[in-house]
């Protein structure tokens, strides 16, 4: 099997099935469709331009341009290979159309009380969104999994390396239409 090959198998998240659609807010959908447009019309043409003239100062054995061009080149186009088939998978989610704001689903933002009465507060998004810094987790990471379909008041359990913690649900909250 190629590197290249082993870039176009099926990258469906742990515990998931193949084919599990790629859930994404919006705006992370914009995000991704935006890096694709910079890296095929702005980033690659640029490289492209750069291989060419130093492909044509002679010995490219020793050419670092080259070299270094060639290398940035396959890196650009398998980042393309893998946004273009995530795209092509994608399933835009707006958590503003939610119907059923009094449980959780894809793009609420939860608070939950810990055992210790320390809250946290959570926005679960797609698996290119997340950000644990700014409280954004993945749909498929085991917090997000406790929480999913719970209610204000609820407990749910979440199962971590050290223990099972139960965790209660204090708000769920969506974006406005």
């Amino acid at each position: 099997m190629t590197p290249q090959d082993e870039d176009d198998e099926d990258d469906a998240p742990p515990g998931l099935a193949p084919g599990t659609p790629f859930y994404m807010t919006p705006a992370g959908h914009s995000a991704l469709q935006a890096e694709l447009h910079r890296l095929w019309t702005e980033e690659r043409p640029k490289v492209v331009e750069v291989v060419s003239w130093a492909a044509g100062l002679g010995d490219r054995s020793e050419n670092a341009d080259y070299q270094y061009g060639k290398r940035r080149l396959r890196e650009i186009d398998r980042r393309v290979r893998f946004l273009r088939k995530r795209l092509e998978r994608v399933q835009v989610v707006d958590p503003a159309t939610q119907p059923r704001r009094d449980r959780v689903f894809f793009g609420a933002t939860v608070t939950y009380a810990r055992e210790d009465d320390h809250e946290v507060t959570v926005t679960i998004v797609g698996i290119e969104e997340t950000d644990t810094a700014q409280g954004r987790i993945s749909w498929v990471s085991p917090v997000a999994r406790a929480l999913l379909g719970a209610g204000i008041g609820d407990l749910v359990r979440l199962r971590t390396p050290q223990a099972v913690e139960t965790l209660e649900i204090v708000s769920i909250t969506y974006p406005e239409p």
